[in-house]
């Protein structure tokens, strides 16, 4: 099903941006794991709407509910429902404009797949939806720094025009990216950024930028062939968050304009060096590391030890003040001057989002890796 994602660590969404509420549904978390919520808690504050002047006006608390699965803040193996009631929900501000395609939304499209749409938001193809992926993923990344030490930080890496070198110099933790509103931890190109989004904001229209992506303490060993590529994994749900369009492992497209003997990532032996005739690792495999990671931490589709890197790329906000021709539901032709509370750039809020897929991702490799082998779980696993 289309809102169900994972294989041992399955998670489905529900509800849409205007009705009661929207969560999720956790299938697979192991039992015995002491739940932090406040984590969560705050990684949904990081996401919500309303946080300040370069967001959408729309202002929610988005306090979530566990409905079940957890019993004295421990999980019980059985399933996990999230759930965040809307509070400030006005699906009457659509009703003007009910019949008519919004231009580059899902109007259109989820009209012609189902014969039947709701005119109330973006419906399951609004950002909302993402609050369920955002409270799973923040369950996945407590297990994942439990059990394997790994870290996901995002942060906003251009705007615009407006570029960053923070791919060349990544933050530590998400508490330095969240130093300034527009999450981007390089403070001169952060000042820039929001400078793009606030003409943006005062022209009445919208901008997209790129996100970066690294993960620390990654195991070799994440990741299966040939369908089931860690990398294809990963792009998978990273370009299924609304308004993500692009997706880059490691070097990406940058590594195009190289030769292969400027591109490969040479091997080293860990330091310090093994005693003669030992070989640490697993069944005889030593443990090694690459000189430089324009792999991106992922090899022929498996982790093989070094931070994976990543690179997103968002559109701008479909939704702008500006009129705009398009064609009602009748076929004829009209324009449409939209309303609503939106956001002039989707960059800031996305940053938990994009940490939580990937998140999402890793959980469900890990789980998959440590019932294949679990010789290799009890090499890597923290003590």
């Amino acid at each position: 099903m289309s809102s169900t994602t994972g294989t041992l660590y399955k998670i489905t969404t529900f509800g849409e941006s205007h009705g009661p509420g929207v969560g999720a549904v956790v299938d697979g978390c192991p039992a015995g794991i002491k739940i932090d919520t406040h984590r969560i808690q705050r990684q949904l504050t990081r996401r919500r709407p309303g946080q300040g002047k370069l967001s959408t006006p729309r202002n929610e608390a988005d306090e979530f509910e566990i409905l079940s699965g957890v019993y004295e803040g421990i999980s019980l193996g059985t399933p996990i429902a999230f759930f965040v009631r809307n509070t400030n929900a006005k699906g009457n501000d659509y009703m003007r404009w009910a019949d008519i395609y919004r231009p580059s939304h899902a109007d259109y499209t989820y009209h012609i797949k189902y014969g039947y749409r709701t005119p109330l938001g973006g419906g399951r193809a609004s950002v909302r939806e993402t609050i369920g992926r955002v409270a799973a993923g923040e369950l996945a990344a407590q297990i994942l720094e439990q059990e394997l030490g790994i870290r996901t930080v995002a942060w906003v890496n251009s705007i615009g025009k407006v570029d960053s070198p923070v791919m060349d110099n990544p933050p530590q933790s998400i508490d330095e990216v969240d130093q300034v509103e527009v999450r981007c931890p390089h403070l001169p190109s952060a000042e820039a950024m929001v400078k793009e989004i606030e003409a943006a904001k005062l022209d009445g229209n919208s901008v997209g930028g790129t996100i970066g992506v690294i993960v620390y303490n990654v195991p070799p060993g994440l990741g299966d062939p040939v369908f089931d590529k860690l990398e294809a994994d990963l792009s998978r749900a990273c370009l299924s968050i609304p308004a993500c369009k692009g997706f880059e492992s490691g070097s990406g497209f940058s590594g195009t304009r190289l030769r292969g003997s400027e591109h490969n990532d040479i091997f080293e032996p860990d330091s310090p060096a093994p005693e003669p005739g030992h070989r640490p690792g697993i069944e005889g495999v030593p443990q090694i590391h690459t000189t430089t990671n324009r792999s991106g931490g992922i090899q022929g589709g498996i982790s093989n030890g070094m931070p994976i890197t990543l690179r997103l790329a968002f559109k701008p906000t479909a939704t702008i003040k500006k009129r705009q021709d398009s064609v009602n539901e009748a076929g004829e032709a009209t324009t449409l001057r939209a309303g609503g509370r939106h956001d002039p750039c989707v960059l800031p809020r996305a940053v938990p989002i994009v940490e939580s897929v990937v998140n999402l991702t890793l959980m469900d490799a890990y789980l998959r890796q440590r019932a294949a082998r679990p010789e290799w779980w009890q090499r890597f696993k923290k003590h």
